[in-house]
């Protein structure tokens, strides 16, 4: 277990020793809360307005809603892209040969993998918190209707994400070697990741077949319960302005906030446990992928 720890440290501090690379790894989340917040924020707050119809809310409790959501999303697709740039040192330590020098000193296969699975997680989660502390800030000035249980179940939710993004990451940049593979691959994720989980886009808007397909991926789960734990506050808020329950419900299908697949309902509980089958059996796949391989790796 100490080598463990000593090669998380010497990951965690290699990565944000590198200036370059705590950047590169800011990029994403940055460009969505300019991109919700300038652009998208617009949009959604027309398409609340056009389900309340005739019903009214406070501008307060709309900026909430709407800010919540936005959030919700840009942590959604963060938790997952910033996990692949964490996950550089794994590539760089193969790039550089350190991984030659590892592998042929007593530490196992099982515990490098385990120490690089770590302190990717770690360092997503760090991101990926501080951004978590932006929106509740970003709330608190807009409209802020969360409870202590929505707060701590939200932070759940990003630690869940967080392990799914890195856990996923860990697996596929196995197959890289080079920084220039990782930097197309990043893209490519960044790129598409936000509209296969319903983040950029509800995925009520999808057509029935893409909504169905999209529906069972692990994505749409961890999406959706930040979408339903951001939404539940103000929601709660919404009955006591005396918005009815058919209204409300309508919002939270235009909006995600229940994960449907196949026209059926699929409860929260559902969706976390689906969620946290999903990462212990991705880091399992990982250690074995580590554990099994007979690659020797040359300076």
């Amino acid at each position: 277990m100490k080598i463990v720890m000593n090669l998380v440290k010497r990951n965690v501090k290699l990565f944000f020793r590198d200036k370059g690379m705590f950047l590169s790894s800011m990029i994403t989340p940055i460009i969505l809360i300019v991109l919700f917040v300038t652009f998208l924020g617009n949009v959604y707050r027309d398409s609340i307005n056009s389900v309340l119809g005739d019903f009214k809310l406070d501008d307060k409790l709309i900026e909430g809603f709407v800010g919540g959501w936005l959030f919700s999303s840009l942590l959604a697709v963060s938790c997952v892209t910033v996990a692949f740039c964490s996950n550089l040192i794994m590539i760089q330590d193969k790039y550089l040969g350190v991984i030659a020098d590892f592998t042929i000193s007593p530490v196992k296969k099982s515990k490098l993998a385990i120490s690089y699975f770590i302190s990717s997680a770690i360092i997503t989660l760090i991101i990926c918190y501080t951004a978590l502390i932006i929106a509740f800030i970003y709330l608190g000035i807009v409209g802020f209707y969360l409870s202590f249980v929505d707060i701590i179940l939200i932070i759940l939710d990003v630690l869940l994400l967080a392990l799914f993004g890195t856990a996923l990451s860990s697996i596929i940049n196995y197959f890289l070697s080079t920084q220039g593979q990782l930097s197309a691959v990043s893209a490519l994720i960044s790129s598409c990741y936000g509209f296969i989980c319903g983040a950029y886009m509800p995925m009520s808007q999808f057509s029935k077949g893409l909504r169905n397909i999209l529906s069972i991926l692990p994505s749409s789960y961890g999406t959706t319960l930040l979408h339903s734990h951001f939404m539940d506050g103000p929601f709660e808020e919404m009955r006591n302005q005396g918005i009815p329950d058919e209204v409300i419900d309508e919002i939270t299908t235009v909006f995600d906030g229940k994960l449907q697949i196949y026209d059926n309902t699929i409860d929260n509980s559902v969706c976390m446990i689906m969620l946290i089958a999903t990462v212990v059996i991705l880091i399992v796949i990982f250690v074995l992928m580590n554990v099994l391989s007979k690659k020797k790796i040359k300076k």
